[in-house]
């Protein structure tokens, strides 16, 4: 038998005995897993209501908002309940049941959209008071990938309260991957939040971010600990962040327990696992600087 031939004939006689053998290698009898496509299109097309006039050619939203908005709702909503009804249904709900539910999460959420607008705004204003370098808010909304990251998430928290499965990390996990940062869906996060710059900030499920935040890039706010695993699901497990607090780059703040208390300052390269109270600046020690002209040895 030709080289070619029998790799193939061992490689699938192999592989075929794993998906037997395993379970998450073929999907559930008669179900099927929501499909990323769709819902990350649906929140790209989210944002052009959100946004309108930004993320998209139609001069129907100014000309005419009401049918704009109502045209575009209509068809995502539809999209949108049908994912979550296949996500409900792998998640072992009937289809009866699973599309009622469906239906009701989809309405919540649409009805939650003009809050989340409201939201999102103010986040552009945290962005363009905070940032000299901006040089308009529509800049913001158009070119600044941190507050891309932060309307996914608001989206997404919403499903995730909702306990959607697979749906909000699909969200979340795009922005991640566009974006360079990764928002857990299940974070709480106040009004007037800022990220600058943003390429690797890492924000916890458990994370509790108050008012008024601003954070740069680099930052982790993380847990302490995994190693239990599963054991520490639905256990605070990421720090508090009060209200008026800016965290600076590369820090790390990690822990349940550990709270930055409200109108504190954390340095960039910091790295803090115990609470520290309100109106607090935290630093570390600036490092010796050592410069040697060139051609000169080593003492």
């Amino acid at each position: 038998m030709p080289e070619k031939e029998a790799t193939i004939e061992a490689a699938v006689q192999k592989l075929t005995r794993n998906y037997r053998e395993g379970d998450l290698f073929l999907s559930r009898s008669g179900k099927r897993l929501p499909s990323r496509d769709q819902v990350i299109d649906i929140t790209r097309q989210l944002r052009a209501i959100v946004f309108p006039g930004f993320f998209g050619n139609d001069s129907c939203a100014r000309e005419f908002p009401e049918y704009y908005v109502g045209f575009h709702l209509n068809e995502l909503f539809d999209r949108l309940c049908r994912q979550i009804e296949i996500a409900f249904e792998y998640d072992k709900e009937t289809r009866e049941s699973g599309e009622r539910h469906a239906r009701e999460v989809t309405a919540r959420f649409f009805e939650s959209l003009p809050g989340i607008q409201e939201l999102l705004m103010k986040d552009v204003q945290a962005g363009f008071d905070g940032d000299p370098a901006a040089k308009s808010k529509e800049e913001i909304i158009f070119c600044y990938p941190g507050l891309y990251a932060i309307y996914v998430y608001r989206l997404a928290h919403v499903l995730y309260l909702e306990k959607v499965p697979f749906i909000p990390r699909i969200m979340t996990e795009h922005a991640h991957s566009r974006t360079g940062i990764d928002i857990n869906p299940g974070a709480r996060i106040g009004e007037y939040f800022f990220i600058d710059h943003g390429t690797g900030v890492v924000i916890g499920e458990t994370t509790e971010i108050g008012n008024n935040v601003k954070l740069y890039q680099g930052v982790t706010l993380g847990a302490l600990s995994t190693r239990m695993g599963q054991a520490l699901a639905n256990v605070k497990r990421h720090p508090t962040i009060e209200d008026n607090v800016t965290i600076y780059s590369n820090s790390t703040v990690l822990g349940g327990d550990t709270v930055i208390g409200a109108n504190s300052v954390v340095a960039g390269n910091t790295f803090i696992i115990e609470s520290v109270p309100a109106g607090t600046k935290v630093s570390v020690k600036n490092p010796e600087l050592v410069i040697r002209a060139p051609g000169l040895k080593e003492e």
